[in-house]
C-alpha cells in the first residue's frame, strides 16, 4: 500500500523536476565546453545563482553504484571519471578508462555526433591532458556541452542509458505495486537521497535491501524480497526523493524524516502546523470546530504520512500512515488543546512546534533526541491517540536535572498527562486550577509558594528549589518538613517589612495545605508529572498577580 501511494504520487512531479528513466537531479560544479569537432574550448563553473553553493543542478543519468569499483555514469560524473584527476595520468585511471569505454558504445550504438565530439576530447586528453586549475576536485560532478547541447539531453543517450541499466537478471517475478509479472530489479535502481542530515549517506540508500539470512522472505535475496518493476521502483523513489527536496511536503525533526501528502493537491499546510505553528493559525483551526465550520472541506480527501530515519546505508522506514484530510485536522486540532498552557507570566502562550516540545527533554537535544520521541509526537498530532508514559518519565528526568520546569515541558507533560483521559474539558490544566486536590499537584503549588516567600523574603542566589526539587517531587514527606520550618523566619521577616505580601503568600498557603493534609511519602510518575503542572501554574499565576497590581499601581499614579 505504501509504496502503491508513492508511485501515484509520481505523477505530480512537475515536468521540469520529471527525469527520464534512470536519471536524476545531479548538482554540477563544472561544465567542460567543446567544440562540434570535439575542440576543448574551457571549463565552465557551474552555480545555483549564489556564490556559497556552487553547483547547478541538471536531469543526468544515473544510478546506484557501490562497491570496489563502481561503475561509471554516462556522459557526466564525478571529476575523476571524466578527467582522470587524482591518477598520475587521465590513461593510468580505471575510473577515466571505465567512463571513457562506456561513452565509446554509447558513440557506436547512437551516431550522435555531440557524443562523438566527446569522444574525440577523451581520447585527445588520454594522451594529452588538458590543464586543469586546484579547483576542480575528484568529487566534484562534471558534465560537458558541445557548442549548445548538453549529450545527456538527447533522447538517444537517454535510451541508450536504459539499455545498459536492463531490469532484472533472474527469473520473472509479480511487481508487488502494479502486479505485472516480469523482470523486477535485484538492486533497487534509484537511490533514496536528501537524508545527510539525519545520518544517511550522501551517495544514496536503499529503501528496500536485504544482506543476511534474518531478513530474507522465501529465499529471496537483495530487493526481490519486496520485487518491483523498474518503472514502478524508479517511481516511488523519485517521489521520496521529491518530497525530500519540497519543503510542503517535509520536516525534519531530531533524527526523523517526516513526509506527508494527500492524494490530490491541497492548501492545508501541515508542515507548517508542525514545525512554527502561527498563533492565529491555530487558533482558527481549533474555532472553526465550535463554529462547525472546518477549515477546509475536501470530499474526505485521502491523506498519508511517511517516516523515515537512516541507518548505514538502508532507509528505515518508522512509521505509514493512511487516514483522510478531515481526520488530520480534527486530530491536529486536539493536538494544539492538549499542549495548551499558560507563559510563565500568566498569559496566553503560543503554540509549540513538534522539535520545540521534544527539544524540551534534552539537555543537547541535537545529540541526543532519539526518533522515538518525535514519532510519538507527530503521530498523536496527525492520527490521535495517547502519549506514552515513557516520554513523561523523560520530562520529570529533566525536569529534576535542571530543578525546575520549562514552559515547553509543562505544556509536553500535559500534553501526555490529557492524551490519556477520555473525557476532558478544553481548558483543563490549561492555568492554575484550585479545584485539583491532587497530593502532587498540591506539592507542586506549595514548592512555588515556598519559593517566593524565600525570595521576596531575603532575594537569595540560588533558591531552595535549587537544591530540594527532585526530593520534593518525589519524596515530599522527607523534604517539606524541612522546608516548613524554614518558612517561619521568611515570613516573620515578610510581616514585618512586608505585610501585603505576607498576607497573599499566607492565605494560599494555607489554603493549600487545607486541601492536602499531610505529606505524602512518596509521588508515583503521573503525581510527579502532576507535581510539576501544580509548580509551574501557581508561579505563573502569581507573575500574572504581581504584573497585574503593578499595572494597577501605575494607574492610581496616573490619576
Amino acid at each position: 500500500m505504501m509504496l502503491q501511494r508513492l508511485v501515484e504520487f509520481a505523477n505530480r512531479i512537475p515536468a521540469d523536476k520529471q527525469a527520464p528513466p534512470m536519471y536524476d537531479p545531479l548538482k554540477f560544479k563544472w561544465q567542460i565546453e567543446l567544440s562540434e569537432d570535439g575542440e576543448f574550448r574551457g571549463i565552465t563553473p557551474l552555480s545555483d545563482g549564489t556564490k556559497k553553493k556552487m553547483g547547478l543542478t541538471l536531469l543526468s543519468p544515473n544510478r546506484k553504484r557501490a562497491g570496489i569499483t563502481p561503475p561509471s555514469l554516462l556522459l557526466a560524473d564525478k571529476a575523476n571519471y571524466v578527467l582522470g584527476i587524482g591518477a598520475e595520468s587521465p590513461s593510468e585511471s580505471w575510473h577515466f578508462n571505465q567512463f571513457l569505454n562506456l561513452v565509446s558504445r554509447c558513440a557506436d550504438e547512437t551516431g550522435e555526433s555531440t557524443v562523438n565530439a566527446v569522444l574525440k576530447f577523451l581520447n585527445t586528453h588520454a594522451d594529452t591532458p588538458i590543464a586543469l586549475s586546484g579547483d576542480v576536485l575528484p568529487s566534484d560532478l562534471t558534465c560537458f556541452r558541445v557548442g549548445v547541447i548538453r549529450p545527456t539531453d538527447l533522447s538517444s543517450v537517454q535510451r541508450f542509458w536504459v539499455g545498459e541499466n536492463p531490469s532484472g537478471d533472474g527469473n520473472p517475478m509479480q511487481c508487488l505495486v502494479c502486479g505485472r509479472v516480469g523482470p523486477v530489479d535485484r538492486v533497487s535502481p534509484v537511490a533514496i537521497k536528501g537524508l545527510t542530515r539525519i545520518g544517511g549517506q550522501s551517495s544514496g540508500m536503499a529503501l528496500v535491501s536485504a544482506n543476511n539470512d534474518a531478513f530474507l522472505s522465501y529465499g529471496a535475496k537483495q530487493s526481490l524480497i519486496a520485487p518491483t518493476c523498474r518503472r514502478c521502483g524508479e517511481a516511488y523513489a523519485k517521489s521520496i526523493n521529491y518530497m525530500l527536496d519540497v519543503e510542503r511536503y517535509r520536516v525534519f525533526i531530531g533524527p526523523t524524516a517526516f513526509l506527508f501528502w494527500t492524494a490530490e493537491e491541497s492548501e492545508f499546510n501541515l508542515i507548517s502546523f508542525l514545525s512554527q505553528p502561527q498563533e492565529e493559525d491555530v487558533r482558527e483551526l481549533i474555532e472553526s470546530y465550535r463554529r462547525g465550520t472546518p477549515v477546509s472541506l475536501p470530499d474526505v480527501e485521502a491523506f498519508y504520512a511517511l517516516t523515515l530515519s537512516a541507518s548505514a546505508s538502508r532507509v528505515v522506514v518508522r512509521d505509514w500512515l493512511d487516514t483522510t484530510l478531515p481526520i488530520v485536522q480534527a486530530d491536529l486540532r486536539r493536538w494544539f488543546i492538549l499542549q495548551k498552557i499558560v507563559d510563565t507570566d500568566g498569559s496566553s502562550g503560543k503554540p509549540y512546534g513538534v522539535y520545540a516540545l521534544a527539544a524540551s527533554l534534552y539537555l543537547k537535544p541535537n545529540d541526543q533526541m532519539v526518533a522515538n520521541v518525535p514519532i510519538s509526537l507527530v503521530r498523536c498530532a496527525v492520527h490521535g491517540g495517547s502519549l506514552p508514559d515513557w516520554i513523561l518519565a523523560q520530562a520529570i528526568g529533566r525536569n529534576r536535572a535542571e530543578n525546575g520546569v520549562t514552559r515547553s515541558r509543562a505544556g509536553l507533560i500535559k500534553a501526555v498527562l490529557l492524551s490519556q483521559l477520555n473525557d476532558y474539558k478544553e481548558d483543563y490544566m490549561e492555568k492554575l486550577d484550585t479545584q485539583i486536590t491532587s497530593p502532587g499537584y498540591l506539592c507542586g503549588r506549595l514548592l512555588a509558594e515556598l519559593e517566593a516567600a524565600q525570595y521576596q523574603a531575603v532575594r537569595p542566589k540560588a533558591t531552595l528549589v535549587d537544591r530540594y526539587y527532585g526530593a520534593a517531587s518525589s519524596s515530599p514527606a522527607i523534604v517539606f518538613g524541612n522546608l516548613m520550618r524554614g518558612l517561619q523566619a521568611h515570613m516573620a521577616k515578610l510581616r514585618k517589612d512586608r505585610p501585603g505580601v505576607f498576607y497573599a503568600i499566607d492565605t494560599r498557603i494555607q489554603d493549600i495545605m487545607a486541601d492536602l493534609g499531610e505529606f505524602p511519602k512518596t509521588l508515583n510518575l503521573k503525581e510527579q508529572a502532576l507535581f510539576s503542572l501544580g509548580y509551574y501554574h501557581q508561579k505563573a499565576a502569581n507573575r500574572a498577580s504581581a504584573i497585574e497590581h503593578k499595572n494597577n499601581n501605575k494607574i492610581e499614579e496616573a490619576e
